[in-house]
């Protein structure tokens, strides 16, 4: 009966691995936005510098299309605005789900490996010597 009341062992390790998988995913998409705005940046660059009416292409949903540098520009600035306020919002959910995972770890009582010997290291580093290196006389 406990059993059916409360979650298995199998169910807690299976949640946080859920959460843990939900983070990584937003962690990864901040990632690739933040490399997607690097690029905008340096093409914002570039093309500051070029002529309004030259012509430039402009890669729209797999399709090369032509366009000039005036009709451009704004688009990227627009885009890169765009994903800059995306990924704040992704940011903000990945401490919330961080939080999440925190609380989860907690209310479980879950401990991840190599964790518990790391407390105990540094439970043994506070106890110190006297910091005198003896040698043995041979």
């Amino acid at each position: 009966m406990a059993n059916s009341i409360n979650k298995s062992k199998e169910q807690i390790v299976a949640g946080f691995q859920e959460l843990r998988q939900q983070q990584r995913a937003l962690a990864s998409k901040i990632s690739e936005l933040e490399m997607d705005m690097k690029e905008h940046e340096l093409v914002i660059e570039t093309l500051k510098d070029v002529a309004p009416e030259r012509k430039c292409f402009r890669m729209v949903g797999g399709v090369l299309v032509e366009r000039t540098v005036k009709d451009v520009l704004p688009a990227l600035v627009n885009n890169k605005e765009q994903m800059n306020k995306l990924v704040e919002t992704l940011t903000k959910q990945l401490e919330t789900k961080g939080n999440e995972i925190n609380k989860y770890r907690e209310r479980h009582n879950l401990k991840i490996k190599g964790e518990e010997s790391k407390d105990m290291e540094k439970s043994s580093k506070d106890v110190k010597t006297g910091g005198v290196l003896v040698a043995k006389e041979s």
